[in-house]
């Protein structure tokens, strides 16, 4: 009977030899997805601002004239000292100190906008290493019904061979039947599971639909990562959520800052050369302040907005640091608990199930057992067998959700 099953096993497994590993698809969704190049470029279009942002304005260069007598240039040029021919260069100067803020404010939006991309990189893996063990789940059990259905028609066979003799009943055959057609439709819902995470999987790659992706033959559970502690740790030092919402807070505060900057008055410095002709040039130099002569309702109110954004995005940031604890928690007591129900079927329930068909199917061959009792036999072995699997699917998945939630990949 071993020798059957591993036969078996390694019939329906034989197709998967040319699998592809979950890290070399990471790899090229790192490269390929467009999510992630589009985030990418998101970093690399707001690095160019902190250099604009702390620059001072553009000069204004002006040229004009005053004329006597008509209103051509030039017009009583050199007889009348009103009249000049000249260039002005004006250049607007900030208060001390709002050009550094402006240039740091920049900087700490580039900064958060980097962790979103870690972000999204960490969220696309995740989805992706998810469907990989959707994937080869859906196609391990597609497998496992096959074997299943092998199995249950030798049953079958058995049972009709002794109802012809009259030492079996005919509902025995009835049952048997049934449970084919229901191994059929569990065909059919595996299938579609493959199809969907077929379809995830090349969108996640930037691949054309057609193409397929082959999982290896054996995939295990594993062993339990960090302990929840140290990855709550990680989370709060390697999450780029929690990192882009530190940025956040601190961009804010700088905004809150260059906001009562607005209270000290902008200038601008302007000289100028004017020709008059005959007579000595004439020199000009000049300043314009900015007075705030409004400020109880446009500086007092932009300091009040910013004090207050300030203050969202710190209730923000502490929003984020407690939904990723939970998440990890949940995530921890979710891959704790299928690491144990793993260990459970595959040390102690599967194979005391399947000594239990065997030794039922020995008896119900030599005439000494009925087929109820064979079949429940054989159903629970189906049943704890996908379950299994199951719960590895569910480990694995559980990890990739912790991997997102902290930033660090879990071994």
């Amino acid at each position: 009977m071993e020798m059957k099953v591993r036969y078996w096993i390694w019939c329906w497994l034989a197709p998967l030899a040319g699998a592809q590993p979950v890290s070399s698809l990471v790899e090229e969704a790192l490269r390929n997805n467009p999510e992630i190049l589009a985030a990418q470029k998101r970093v690399e279009a707001l690095r160019q601002r902190p250099a604009r942002a702390s620059s001072l304005p553009d000069p204004t260069l002006s040229f004009g004239w005053t004329s006597n007598g008509g209103p051509w240039p030039g017009a009583g040029l050199g007889i009348d000292a009103t009249s000049n021919i000249g260039v002005m260069v004006s250049q607007e100067v900030p208060a001390p100190g709002k050009r550094k803020l402006r240039g740091e404010i920049a900087g700490e939006e580039a900064a958060a906008a980097f962790n979103e991309y870690m972000a999204t990189r960490l969220k696309v893996v995740s989805r992706l290493k998810q469907a990989y063990h959707e994937l080869h789940h859906a196609a391990v059990a597609i497998g496992f019904v096959d074997r299943y259905q092998e199995l249950l028609e030798n049953m079958l066979r058995i049972s009709e061979a002794r109802y012809a003799v009259g030492r079996a009943a005919q509902q025995d055959i009835l049952r048997a039947q049934t449970q084919l057609a229901i191994f059929a439709t569990q065909r059919v819902r595996f299938e579609q599971e493959r199809e969907s995470k077929q379809i995830e999987i090349n969108a996640l790659l930037n691949r054309p639909q057609a193409e397929r992706i082959e999982v290896p033959v054996d995939m295990t559970a594993g062993t339990m990562p960090a302990p929840i502690e140290e990855m709550l740790a990680q989370a709060r030092a390697n999450s780029p959520l929690v990192a882009r919402d530190r940025e956040m807070v601190k961009g804010n505060e700088l905004s809150a800052s260059l906001a009562r900057k607005d209270y000290a008055p902008d200038y601008t410095v302007s000289g100028g050369y004017f020709n008059q002709g005959g007579m000595p040039p004439m020199w000009q130099a000049r300043v314009d302040f900015k007075l705030p002569a409004y400020f109880w309702r446009k500086q007092r109110a932009a300091v009040g907005e910013q004090e207050s954004s300030a203050s969202q995005a710190r209730h923000e940031y502490a929003a984020t640091l407690v939904e990723i604890e939970a998440g990890i928690r949940q995530q921890y007591s979710a891959a704790e608990a299928s690491r144990k129900l793993v260990d459970l079927y595959e040390k102690s329930v599967i194979p005391e199930a399947r000594l239990a068909y065997e030794s039922a199917l020995a008896g119900y061959q030599t005439g000494r057992g009925d087929f109820i009792g064979l079949f429940s036999n054989f159903t629970s072995v189906v049943d704890y067998e996908l379950m299994d699997h199951e719960e590895i699917m569910r480990f694995h998945v559980a990890l990739a959700k912790l991997e997102e939630l902290t930033g660090v990949e879990q071994k």
